[in-house]
């Protein structure tokens, strides 16, 4: 299914922390080698039935590796068995749950600070093409004329079509001042478009504010990393200076589109700059069980100048956390399409070779207590992505299209978690946005709220 990423971010990007405790694994199939195949073990042991034993489930793994190892035609590479073992162990369990080698893991690494060295190309899959969603400014795709919507023939000579998305990061990542070569297939032009680019560092900018002649920002949260919540600081502080002639920021669109998601602790930061009180997110394990409560504080907060926050179907994760919090607390009115809905907590956990596994640990939910999980967050203004938009999407894919994803714990709907507080409002034409009607109609609703809001007799 597709899945969108940067050429450094072939996972979902949520992640808490790395755990290097995870050596109980080894030790583990250890024991089940000293124990489960001959019988080996104490007596309370050998008591319990086979099917409740811990040990019993890794029992037809332990012989299958024996067989493997004493019977196959050459020599296996006893690691290598290993780590497809645990990939495949993992990826059973949801499509967000992977495991990571080492290069893997630094690449996700590198992700999370925003810096890396490579294209500068957001790529997804789309019917098995390698496709280019997005272009960094200033990125060696950029000078070298890729596009949105172009598809990768050829990577370094190897066929994109139907490449894993982890081999094309690996790929087309590598040490600044090196060269990757390119084949594309461009719509509308008829020859295969070629390319040589020379790989260099490439910051990812995660925040972009454009102030308009009425004092109005647009806001662009690109991605939650772990330099958002300073840009977004510097970008508000800049927004002030210049809208101060007009007695500072009337309101503001934050455009959430296509925001994949990123670290939660900065969709955190990003949200306590506009709410001075109360939930922005909680956290439940297995069995429903609270595991954490993010707050919001007072210290810092934003000016309560009206907000507008611009989502799609490719709004996801710790974007989805930002929607939620600042809707439930009608901090904000959300125009667009229904989100990702993807709202599952992965954990890294470091393993003692240096790999990792993702594991996919909670569920995200709103401070109303709704699930972002396999329902995405519903907007108040519902406008379709018109022809021109920011990005030329197929249809959308959401989490609840993709293959052993979560559920929502099959809890009811929090009553008053759903609203159109504002959905007769209609977009109107903004000559600065002629060609993306989301735009659009996010400025006439912001400009709907400021009416009302000066409207409103003081207290």
């Amino acid at each position: 299914m597709t899945s969108a990423v940067n050429e450094t971010n072939s996972f979902a990007r949520d992640h808490a922390r790395v755990d290097r405790s995870a050596h109980i694994v080894g030790a583990a199939i250890a024991c089940v080698f000293a124990c489960s195949a001959w019988s080996a073990c104490s007596p309370s042991a050998r008591a319990q039935p086979k099917e409740s034993s811990p040990y019993y489930k890794l029992e037809a793994f332990t012989r299958a590796l024996a067989h493997i190892e004493q019977s196959y035609v050459d020599a296996p590479d006893g690691e290598r068995l290993m780590r497809g073992a645990i990939r495949g162990m993992v990826e059973e369990l949801d499509p967000h749950s992977v495991y990571l080698d080492r290069d893997e893991l630094r690449i996700l690494e590198d992700d999370a600070e925003g810096r890396y060295a490579g294209i500068g190309t957001e790529i997804d899959v789309r019917d098995g093409w390698l496709t280019i969603s997005a272009i960094l400014d200033g990125s060696p795709a950029k000078r070298a004329g890729l596009k949105p919507g172009d598809r990768f023939l050829l990577i370094d000579g190897v066929p994109a079509r139907d490449m894993p998305l982890i081999e094309a990061v690996r790929k087309m990542r590598g040490e600044p001042g090196t060269r990757v070569r390119v084949a594309l297939r461009r719509n509308h032009v008829e020859d295969a478009i070629e390319r040589e680019l020379t790989r260099e560092l490439v910051a990812i900018r995660a925040v972009d504010a454009r102030v308009l002649e009425d004092a109005t920002v647009m806001l662009r949260l690109r991605v939650f990393q772990e330099t958002t919540a300073s840009e977004l600081r510097r970008a508000l502080e800049q927004s002030q200076k210049a809208a101060a002639p007009h007695g500072g920021i009337r309101g503001m669109v934050i455009d959430l589109r296509d925001n994949p998601g990123g670290l939660v602790a900065a969709a955190v930061d990003v949200a306590d700059e506009f709410l001075g009180e109360g939930v922005i997110v909680e956290t439940r394990g297995r069995g429903d069980r609270v595991l954490q409560t993010q707050t919001a504080t007072r210290s810092g907060t934003q000016p309560d100048f009206p907000i507008v926050l611009l989502v799609n179907a490719r709004t996801a994760s710790a974007a989805e956390i930002l929607a939620g919090a600042l809707r439930d607390h009608e901090r904000a009115v959300v125009v667009g399409e229904r989100t990702f809905g993807k709202g599952s907590v992965q954990n890294v956990i470091g393993l003692p070779d240096g790999s990792a596994i993702k594991l996919t640990t909670a569920r995200y939910y709103t401070p109303s207590g709704r699930a972002i999980q396999a329902r995405g967050i519903e907007p108040d203004v519902v406008v379709e992505a018109s022809t021109g938009a920011r990005s030329p999407l197929d249809a959308p894919i959401r989490e609840a299209d993709l293959d052993r994803h979560l559920s929502a714990a099959d809890l009811e709907e929090p009553e008053g978690a759903r609203g159109s507080r504002d959905a007769r409002l209609a977009p109107s034409t903004v000559a600065a946005f002629q060609t993306d009607s989301q735009a659009r109609a996010a400025l006439q609703v912001l400009r709907a709220l400021i009416a009302t809001k000066r409207a409103k007799p003081a207290k």
